[in-house]
């Protein structure tokens, strides 16, 4: 079987990831037009924060899965994106001590308790299900599989746009402050996706290596998109949230 241009393949890999971003899903489709509650909002960030967590651990597993320096070097920035740095040049140009802290920042702005949240006590069964099963493909997939499920990467940049746009809009109690991982996040993850699409394109150059990179990205997606059934199937109602 004949394997598609470069041009062809990128185009095969944005539909098929635009197509099944957990962007059009139900929970993110109702935050994004402000029809969330103030818990239903914190149920999300509570969560969403243990696949922040995982992140950093599934970089470090990519980053063993290769004899390349160069790629290790530009990799390992996305370790320090999340973990932040102790290097305090880098932390004072960053405006925090990466996304992990801004995220926790964001859990506070919303009425979450910090300690609870980093504890990771309130973790859905589904969420830390759907997570952890990310973490595991990545250990068990060869570098070119474990660099094309982060390809989600592609379609971060405009979700966090929107999503910085709605809370402005909709959800005005919450401090613009608390709010920067959404924007800081629209840069870096244009600056990641860019490295990790060149890396498929340039990898994926047998017509089953590409349909292995195609299935690695839709297995990401499905594992987002189970993440947001587990939280969206969350009982908040007034009788719940009272007992």
């Amino acid at each position: 079987m004949t394997p598609l241009g470069r041009a062809d393949f990128e185009g095969r890999l944005r539909a098929v990831g635009s197509a099944r971003y957990h962007d059009h899903h139900p929970f993110h489709r109702r935050m994004h037009d402000g029809l969330l509650s103030p818990d239903e909002l914190r149920t999300w960030v509570s969560n969403r924060y243990y696949y922040q967590t995982r992140l950093p651990i599934k970089d470090a597993l990519i980053l063993a899965k290769t004899e390349d320096r160069e790629f290790r070097r530009k990799w390992t920035e996305r370790i320090r994106e999340q973990d932040g740095s102790s290097d305090d040049d880098v932390v004072r140009r960053a405006g925090s001590n990466g996304g992990l802290e801004l995220w926790l920042r964001l859990a506070e702005g919303v009425g979450l308790e910090r300690e609870r949240v980093e504890n990771l006590s309130a973790v859905l069964p589904g969420v830390r299900s759907a997570c952890d099963r990310y973490v595991s493909f990545v250990r068990d997939a060869t570098l070119l599989e474990a660099v094309a499920s982060s390809l989600t990467e592609c379609f971060a940049p405009d979700l966090m746009a929107r999503r910085a746009a709605s809370f402005a809009t909709h959800y005005p109690w919450i401090s613009s402050g608390a709010t920067a991982y959404f924007g800081a996040r629209v840069t870096r993850a244009r600056k990641d996706s860019e490295h990790g699409l060149s890396f498929v394109l340039d990898n994926a150059t047998t017509a089953s290596l590409q349909k292995l990179s195609v299935r690695a990205l839709i297995a990401k997606c499905e594992i987002l998109w189970s993440m947001l059934d587990a939280i969206d199937g969350v009982d908040i109602s007034p009788e719940r949230t009272a007992s």
